[in-house]
């Protein structure tokens, strides 16, 4: 059997382990933003890049209650709009951002966000990661979300050696089912902000250190692959 096959399946067995463990771990691991419906989601991600899912929390209330459809988007003020999302940070691209998609959703979908990838990936700022995140939670359809804490954690687990998101996507899609692929995205989200952190990782109280070669290369070790 070539290197490469072993290699694979081991971490296919490895990637189930772990999410096993993080799942025991983080039981309550979800989307972070508060939403009821697609169009609110949609809104909610687009405001989250580059800002904190507390702080979007936060200006979503008041910002959902006074805009409920495309069409309410699209025809608020730019200075009333980008004032109602200001504190999520780069709000006049932010505030575009929205208009130009709900404008999107209004001429070509009849109003209604759309729930395929390739449809999602028309709308003004919306990538894969967001429409991920849509189809996982909002349509049933299970994707890899591929955002800071997921690349960071993917690649020190030893799962992805990219730094390309739809590489990574594609490595990580191939370790598990696909009906897993949302659950083990928040999961390791959850993971990053908990323990896996950018610049202090607490591999010391990690839940999976010991399926992982990341703490064994920080110290210098050699690692058996």
């Amino acid at each position: 059997m070539a290197a490469n096959k072993v290699t694979q399946e081991a971490n296919r067995k490895r990637a189930g382990e772990v999410l096993e463990r993080l799942m025991e771990t983080y039981p309550d691991a979800r989307c972070s933003l508060d939403f009821k419906d697609p169009l609110q989601l949609l809104v909610a991600t687009i405001l989250a890049a580059q800002c904190t899912d507390e702080r979007v929390n936060l200006t979503t209330p008041s910002l959902f209650k006074r805009y409920k459809t495309p069409k309410d988007y699209v025809a608020a003020p730019d200075e009333e709009l980008q004032e109602a999302v200001r504190s999520c940070g780069f709000y006049r691209q932010k505030a575009k951002a929205i208009q130009r998609a709900c404008q999107t959703i209004v001429e070509r979908f009849d109003g209604v966000v759309p729930g395929t990838m390739e449809d999602l990936l028309q709308l003004e700022g919306v990538g894969r990661k967001t429409a991920n995140v849509l189809l996982g939670e909002c349509f049933g359809t299970p994707g890899i979300i591929v955002d800071t804490h997921c690349k960071r954690v993917s690649a020190r687990l030893g799962f992805t050696k990219s730094a390309e998101p739809g590489k990574i996507e594609q490595d990580l899609m191939r370790l598990l089912p696909e009906e897993r692929w949302t659950e083990f995205s928040h999961c390791l989200v959850f993971h990053g902000r908990a323990t896996c952190q950018a610049r202090a990782p607490q591999c010391s109280r990690c839940c999976v250190r010991d399926l992982c070669p990341f703490p064994d290369s920080r110290e210098g070790k050699k690692v058996a692959r």
